[in-house]
């Protein structure tokens, strides 16, 4: 079980309620340590629900956002990442903006081994777009090198 001196800094789990945010905020963010950093492991987290606004029409666009990261020394809290995702809610971006976004303030959150940020968003205008975004420490070049290479599409 994890000590009240490890869940410093996890502000936001167990509030008894919730403020969403309205606009783009990745201060929302929190992290805890990983007590098992002599394993490379991987999470994976999906959101089935992403909101952003398309930034020339206001239009909502809607995906679903699949996280994945071999942690380091701190991991994302997950409700802190579900008030970091709604965020985007009212932020006026494209997709591959936002899926950027969202991996290059991941990686500055964490220092994370690897991590990859899929986008599937819903067609608009009879196309579909899935952009796709990897970081990986040194170590982990092979491994960012071909995962990128797996997400192209040929459908």
């Amino acid at each position: 079980m994890r000590t009240e001196e490890e869940l410093m800094g996890v502000n936001l789990l167990g509030q008894s309620s919730t403020e969403y945010p309205s606009t783009y905020c990745p201060s929302v963010l929190e992290t805890f340590d990983n007590k098992h950093t002599d394993n490379e492991y991987l999470v994976t987290f999906n959101c089935p629900e992403f909101t952003s606004l398309c930034p020339k029409t206001g239009q909502p666009d809607f995906a679903k956002i699949i996280i994945n990261y071999i942690p380091r020394h701190k991991m994302v809290e997950s409700k802190s990442l579900k008030l970091y995702l709604f965020s985007f809610r009212n932020h006026g971006d494209f997709h591959e903006d936002c899926i950027n976004i969202i991996m290059k303030d991941l990686v500055k959150l964490m220092n994370p081994r690897y991590l990859e940020v899929i986008g599937i968003f819903t067609p608009r205008g009879g196309i579909s777009i899935y952009p796709f975004a990897n970081y990986a420490d040194d170590e982990h070049q092979e491994l960012r090198k071909a995962r990128m290479l797996a997400n192209f599409r040929n459908e």
